[in-house]
């Protein structure tokens, strides 16, 4: 796998992140988050599991202690701009708070400014647009949200930009289909152990239907073992910062998906000129970042 085909693989992952939305309609409002990640994490851990059992066990039995280790890390990670998300999500709408979740795009190279990393021309030049999309999108609305808000947005940005830097370092090192399923499981463990603290009767608080089965099984696939999977095989030959700009590629998808999707699917709403021209920004940004520019001169090197 080339970079194109990672930064193709992000899309195709970018695009299954967006149908989230299509998925949590249909899965009721009184089912707290953590029960939602408890059961899609741990139906994944055991497809996962399943599936590529001696490849898992090849990999602990080369890595062992220090991908366990690495795993927890991320999934500790994971769950903890979850939850800051879940509750900075409370302090705007939809869309707005949808924009604001593609503010990782900017922290996470200065992050890697900090760490002594690298952060080419190019790179920043996506950035640049992305932000102007963002700084479009949102217009005024930002001058009018809560202090707070804000500030829980921050933080969790910032710790999705630290989870993306470390996953793309350890992605590069270890197997992707063991580093999927640990993250799995560890986030199971972990929003089990939240969801009986807010929820003690968990399981049995669930109001069961076909439909609810159905959305937990395909969430369960399709975004967590399917997603998180391929997502992991790209991030060895993506770079952290191109990974990032492209997931912000989510907000364009999820505005697609809000005008063209019936109303039985998904809240309908019609983007506004600002959220088109944010999104065109956005594009811009992304497609900088996964076109490969090369000179004449190592065009012609190449050649020979």
């Amino acid at each position: 796998m080339n970079k194109l085909q990672a930064n193709l693989c992000l899309i195709c992952v970018t695009l299954c992140w967006s149908t989230e939305v299509i998925i949590f309609s249909c899965i009721p409002d009184g089912i707290l988050p953590f029960a939602t990640t408890v059961i899609t994490s741990g139906i994944a851990s055991v497809i996962l599991s399943v599936c590529f059992f001696r490849r898992i066990k090849q990999e602990m039995a080369r890595s062992g202690k220090k991908l366990l280790l690495r795993c927890l890390l991320l999934g500790v990670v994971k769950t903890a701009y979850d939850i800051l998300f879940l509750y900075g999500l409370n302090y705007f709408d939809v869309s707005t708070g949808a924009f604001t979740f593609c503010i990782t795009v900017v922290v996470l190279p200065v992050i890697l400014l900090t760490m002594k990393r690298d952060v080419s021309k190019k790179t920043w030049a996506s950035v640049i647009l992305v932000l102007a999309g963002i700084a479009c999108a949102l217009g005024g609305t930002l001058v009018h949200a809560q202090f707070l808000g804000l500030l829980i947005m921050f933080i969790g940005c910032t710790v999705r930009a630290f989870f993306i830097v470390k996953l793309n370092e350890y992605a590069k090192e270890h197997d992707p289909m063991t580093l999927s399923t640990w993250i799995s499981i560890i986030s199971t463990v972990l929003a089990f152990v939240i969801w009986v603290f807010v929820q003690p009767s968990t399981f049995a608080a669930i109001p069961w239907s076909g439909t609810v089965v159905a959305s937990f099984f395909i969430y369960a696939y399709f975004i967590v073992a399917f997603a998180q999977t391929l997502n992991i095989f790209a991030q060895k030959r993506a770079t952290a910062t191109g990974a990032t700009i492209i997931y912000s590629l989510e907000i364009v998808f999820s505005l697609i998906w809000s005008y063209i999707l019936p109303a039985s699917l998904i809240d309908r709403m019609t983007p506004s000129p600002y959220h088109v021209i944010g999104a065109l920004f956005i594009v811009a940004g992304s497609l900088i970042e996964i076109i490969e520019f090369k000179s004449r001169r190592v065009r012609n090197a190449i050649k020979e």
